[in-house]
């Protein structure tokens, strides 16, 4: 009995093989041609390298459903370009969204400019202090602070008991007090 799965299970694994071949090798040779393509529309080194990769990674997903195989080229430049200016859209989205934001805030009567930025500072070192606490620290806080779910919650969402919840927040508060003075 194994030996007839044997048999109906090899060919399989020697198709897929194969396929993974055929695709390592169209790659080798298309794939600084993704990447140039990324970086012509971006013009930013590191957010092209990403497009490539994300680029390559959905052209392996979906190799096998390639029906002219020739054609690889041309569909990793179209995907690559597609997901460029996937990206492109993006960030002018995030930027209108922050630009509202921030126009929000100046129009607001009572801050001043200076107040926004000085808030804005002040916001990017807690950012920072953030990073710096231990991942069990930062969770914590997280949860608590900005989240704003209660210790009893946290608790509960983290598996922790209420009075580890309570000692955590403590100490990361008092760490991060000491950060941004």
């Amino acid at each position: 009995m194994d030996a007839l799965v044997d048999s109906y299970l090899e060919p399989a694994v020697i198709l897929d093989q194969s396929l993974e071949r055929e695709f390592e090798q169209r790659l080798a040779d298309s794939s600084a041609l993704a990447f140039r393509v990324a970086l012509g529309v971006l013009r930013n080194r590191d957010d092209a390298e990403d497009v490539a990769q994300e680029a390559f990674l959905r052209a392996f997903r979906n190799f096998s459903r390639l029906r002219d195989r020739d054609r690889f080229r041309a569909w990793l430049v179209r995907t690559t370009w597609r997901l460029a200016l996937d990206r492109i859209r993006a960030a002018r989205r995030r930027e209108a969204r922050e630009t509202s934001v921030m126009m929000e805030e100046l129009n607001s009567p009572e801050r001043t400019v200076e107040d926004v930025r000085a808030a804005r500072e002040f916001e990017q070192r807690l950012v920072r202090a953030l990073d710096e606490l231990s991942e069990k620290l930062r969770v914590v806080v997280l949860l608590a602070a900005i989240e704003g779910h209660d210790t009893r919650e946290v608790g509960r969402l983290l598996g922790l008991p209420e009075g580890t919840v309570k000692s955590r927040l403590f100490h990361a508060r008092k760490k991060l007090a000491a950060m941004l003075r």
